[in-house]
């Protein structure tokens, strides 16, 4: 439960004095879900016994307190009526919420987000009395709503600091979904991207990538006055989480960032032989670049000296086999260029 908003003429009530119960309170930390034993009892129940380790996969994670294993009760009784795995803790306004937030949010929220759907973890302080004030808020409030669960934490003398991850594959097919929604509108070639990417065709791809851009620059901007060089960073980090999850199951995206510098780089590497492998770089045009045609050659000049295709050569792919592409942006402009290592 979350305090009351305080008003004058309420701040001696006792309304305004109710306990805070969040995810991290040890108090009620079993009344918040269904524990595994009664999972899996009910699983045998429905002779579904075969289902438990799945059913883990998907609606196990969530942690109250010291509570560990507490399933998501309306996943579970919806699981338990169609018999099947999918993600029905979604559609919901608070899901709306979260979309924008993401959508919206700085190019360091994005990225923590490209390693939370990578399986990875983050750490970070966690202060739910401050959800409306204090930036990067955002995580505080997927925790408090169940989407992040805590793996540990630690105190620092003053604040408790936690290291949390996505809670359980509902909730990262969830984001996917989330994610894939940004891009869905029939008008945005989100996809004939995507496939001229793969064919390596780039006048489809600069066309596409403009029309995107166009199409959906605006949805990523927090409606706040910004600096301009954060308005592509904006758009450019919400188009590569959409590469993570479209090409989930073809490709392992790996990213380098140089947050800061306006530099951006992600490599695909193709799950099955034969495929080709792509690196990207992405760069925001600097003043002292004289036009977009210059920042690519910057981008493809990075791509060259950091030697980003050495770890897929490495793990045995030929050369010949990668293809290198430099993003420019200036604005909603994007200029795209291929170059040869």
């Amino acid at each position: 439960m979350y305090r009351l908003a305080a008003r004058e003429w309420i701040i001696l009530r006792r309304y305004n004095n109710l306990a805070i119960i969040t995810t991290t309170s040890e108090r009620y930390s079993t009344c918040f879900g269904f524990t595994e034993d009664e999972v899996f009892q009910t699983l045998d129940q429905y002779s579904l016994s075969d289902s438990k380790t799945s059913v883990k996969e998907w609606y196990d994670g969530f942690n109250f307190g010291s509570s560990k294993g507490i399933y998501n009760p309306w996943s579970i009784i919806s699981f338990l009526k169609e018999k099947k795995f999918k993600a029905y803790w979604a559609n919901t306004s608070e899901n709306s919420l979260v979309s924008r937030l993401i959508r919206q949010g700085s190019p360091q929220i994005k990225m923590t987000m490209e390693d939370l759907l990578a399986g990875k973890s983050f750490t970070e302080e966690i202060v739910f009395s401050q959800l409306n004030r204090k930036k990067g808020a955002i995580w505080s409030l997927l925790l408090a709503s169940g989407y992040l669960k805590v793996v540990s934490d630690e105190f620092n003398g003053e604040r408790y600091i936690y290291q949390m991850e996505l809670t359980n594959k509902e909730v990262r097919i969830m984001f996917q979904d989330m994610i894939q929604d940004w891009f869905a509108e029939e008008e945005i070639p989100y996809n004939d991207f995507v496939k001229a990417l793969l064919r390596g065709d780039i006048d489809y791809m600069n066309e596409y990538m403009n029309l995107i851009a166009e199409l959906t620059f605006s949805a990523f901007d927090t409606g706040k006055k910004a600096s301009g060089r954060s308005y592509p960073e904006r758009f450019y980090h919400g188009f590569v989480l959409g590469l993570i999850v479209e090409l989930t199951g073809e490709y392992r995206v790996t990213l380098n960032r140089e947050s800061g510098f306006g530099r951006y780089d992600v490599m695909l590497e193709p799950l099955k032989a034969g495929k080709p492998a792509f690196v990207l770089e992405f760069k925001v045009r600097r003043t002292a670049e004289s036009s977009l045609e210059e920042t690519v050659r910057h981008a493809l000049k990075q791509i060259e000296e950091k030697r980003y295709d050495a770890e897929l050569m490495a793990r045995g792919i030929a050369k010949e086999q990668i293809r290198y592409f430099g993003f420019a942006f200036d604005g909603k402009k994007v200029l795209i260029g291929e170059g040869t290592m």
